[in-house]
């Protein structure tokens, strides 16, 4: 692959379609530009610096830097648009719609009437992200920008949130001054791993905004000072064990009903945290509580059911389970193992069990459960994953779960939706 260098200043034209008129931002993976198309329409252009990489590792970037893009393609206002996908010099970018209005940065702690609206507009976009099998990952006040018609919407939901962002960003480009910002809003399972916690789930998503609420609500975060390297341990630590500032609500109108979501959002316990958006939503003081519309259509014909990867190196694969179950099959087993009914393909993370989970129906095809682990005949007992499986944000054990239509499974970094067609 050959990669050129393209740096960009103010009135070069990109790819013969995008006149530059201002540098927007730089982060450790691309550059992002205000850019104009020949009929005058203002747009963002993200170009991924690829120059800068070392050859092994570009495809696996360009990789993510295309699910970034097939992300930002989910239908949410509250989600800043992909709209177009391009490589110049062999570097790759991505045009999104353009948002005038900056980002959260200086609403924080301005103490603004419409903050609950502000938070309604970030949990719709993480919804959406969610129900996608999707996880920010990196939820933070620059990642929220606001619309031209006053919307908040979520963007950088590609690269910037992968599990080895902290690693890359030190070996390869030497940049870690936005360690510190990231680590502000990463849950205790997130900075220090343990065995079975390998999976980023909603509730990861759910901390970070948390923290984000608290901040947009007394411009401080909730557990103390985060600008060294000494300061880090001490805000970890706090977070580990549940101790943030709730004294500095004591000012805010309805302080009582954000105690209970902030709680709700940020305790160090992910299984004891807020499971779903949904929930949190229920605790939103002053912004009634809307369902946000889906797709759906409720009374269609339910044809089958299948698994659809939405997150992982075969995005987009569909495994057609009903179609299977006709053909005779009742039980899936599934893992990176290739003997698996469902083999998973896992390369550049190892948080896939050879034998992970089983998928299994009844005589009539119409009620689908999954179980963690398998059967293992030649030890005649049951044998659970290393890193479990999740539904949504519930652990699964061998005693199985009912799946239904749009649940998101998670194995590992892979995230499948089990939904009818």
């Amino acid at each position: 692959m050959i990669v050129e260098r393209c740096d960009y200043n103010v009135g070069d034209c990109i790819n013969g379609q995008y006149t530059v008129s201002k540098v927007l931002g730089e982060g450790s993976f691309g550059k992002v530009y205000k850019v104009t198309n020949h009929n005058g329409n203002n747009y963002a252009l993200k170009i991924l610096r690829l120059w800068e990489v070392p050859p092994e590792i570009r495809k696996a970037l360009m990789d993510r830097f295309e699910m970034e893009f097939k992300t930002g393609q989910i239908e949410c206002e509250n989600l800043v648009k992909s709209l177009d996908f391009g490589l110049v010099g062999g570097n790759p970018y991505i045009v999104m719609e353009y948002c005038p209005n900056g980002d959260l940065v200086p609403y924080l702690g301005a103490n603004r009437s419409e903050n609950p609206l502000i938070c309604q507009h970030i949990l719709f976009g993480l919804q959406a992200l969610h129900e996608c099998g999707k996880v920010h990952r990196d939820l933070k006040p620059e990642n929220v920008l606001f619309k031209d018609n006053g919307i908040a919407a979520l963007t950088d939901f590609g690269i910037a949130g992968d599990r080895n962002k902290r690693m890359t960003e030190r070996n390869i480009f030497g940049k870690p001054n936005q360690i510190f910002g990231t680590y502000a809003y990463m849950p205790p399972e997130q900075v220090n791993r343990a065995r079975g916690q390998a999976t980023v789930l909603p509730t990861t998503d759910i901390f970070s905004f948390g923290v984000l609420a608290f901040q947009l609500l007394t411009g401080d975060l909730p557990f103390g000072q985060l600008t060294n390297h000494n300061e880090l341990a001490l805000y970890q630590k706090r977070g580990k064990s549940g101790d943030w500032d709730y004294k500095k609500l004591s000012h805010i109108p309805n302080a009582n009903q954000w105690y209970k979501l902030l709680q709700g959002c940020i305790h160090p316990d992910f299984k004891q945290r807020f499971q779903s958006v949904e929930e949190v939503l229920r605790y939103l003081p002053h912004a009634e509580y809307i369902q946000r519309k889906k797709n759906d259509e409720p009374n269609r014909i339910i044809r089958g059911y299948r698994i659809k990867i939405m997150q992982g190196e075969e995005y987009g694969m569909e495994y057609p389970l009903s179609e299977l179950f006709q053909r005779g099959n009742r039980l899936f087993t599934v893992g990176r193992d290739v003997n698996n009914i469902l083999t998973i393909k896992e390369i550049q993370s190892a948080y896939i069990s050879r034998k992970h989970c089983t998928i299994e129906t009844d005589s009539t095809g119409r009620n689908w459960i999954i179980r963690d682990g398998q059967w293992l005949k030649e030890e005649q007992m049951w044998h659970e994953s290393s890193n479990g499986t999740f539904v949504n944000s519930t652990q699964v054990t061998k005693d199985g779960y009912v799946l239904k239509s749009g649940d998101i499974i998670s194995v590992g970094d892979v995230k499948m939706r089990f939904e009818s067609y």
